[in-house]
């Protein structure tokens, strides 16, 4: 008995060291999820969404209805179609992000922006479900300070390398009034492409304290 519980230890041991070896390096997960991302871009010739922006803190709520389109080269333009509720919230932080987001999308921006090794350092955390798809953990840290970076978490879909979540905080604070900024990013299949569904953000600011903002996207209309 002895040696048959020492012979199953062994193999235990055996296959579970199989199996660590097939698990793939954070190097190897971001090369596919790159080049699996620049074979979805040279497919993709532009689309059409629709947004809502919402937020609250406990002074002020407003909120944003926004119609999108991505040129086939990425830049974004906007159109507001409704805004409500606070006339600051809407000038300073709903604008002010579209306007912020339209620049970020110039293909010379672009790369500032991308999960690449030049940014980024990589490394497995271990696999997750999302949405009933399997996926990679990896743990990114920014290389440098940066507003188009951040410091967290992603999830990569093991199957088709797409990007399904983030989970982060920008890696440089956007001003002085802002103590501390948290995300939830998530995005969902539409056809053969991977666009965003939903960023629920939470910022602590000095003087108006906790404010949420959710912004919700659908409608998606690939260009043909």
């Amino acid at each position: 008995m002895k040696t048959l519980v020492l012979f199953l230890s062994a193999a235990v041991t055996i296959l579970a060291g199989d199996r660590a070896s097939f698990a793939p390096s954070a190097e190897e997960v971001v090369a596919k999820m790159m080049e699996h991302d620049a074979e979805r871009q040279a497919a993709l010739n532009g689309y059409t969404a629709m947004r809502r922006y919402t937020l609250d803190n406990k002074s002020r709520h407003a909120s944003m209805l926004v119609r999108v389109c991505a040129l086939p080269d990425g830049t974004k333009q906007f159109a507001i179609v409704e805004e409500a509720g606070s006339g600051a919230v809407r000038k300073h932080v709903f604008h002010k992000i579209l306007d912020e987001e339209a620049a970020a999308s110039d293909p010379k921006l672009r790369a500032q922006s991308r999960f690449t090794p030049e940014n980024y350092s990589f490394q497995v955390a271990g696999t997750d479900t999302v949405n009933e798809r399997t996926a990679y953990v990896i743990e990114v840290a920014p290389k440098q300070e940066s507003k188009y970076l951040i410091a967290g978490r992603i999830w990569v879909d093991t199957q088709e390398y797409a990007v399904l979540r983030v989970d982060a905080k920008p890696a440089k604070n956007p001003s002085f009034w802002t103590k501390s900024v948290h995300f939830v990013h998530s995005y969902g299949k539409n056809g053969s492409f991977w666009f965003p569904a939903t960023n629920k953000s939470v910022t602590d600011a000095r003087i108006f304290g906790k404010t949420e903002m959710l912004i919700e996207y659908f409608d998606y209309k690939v260009s043909q």
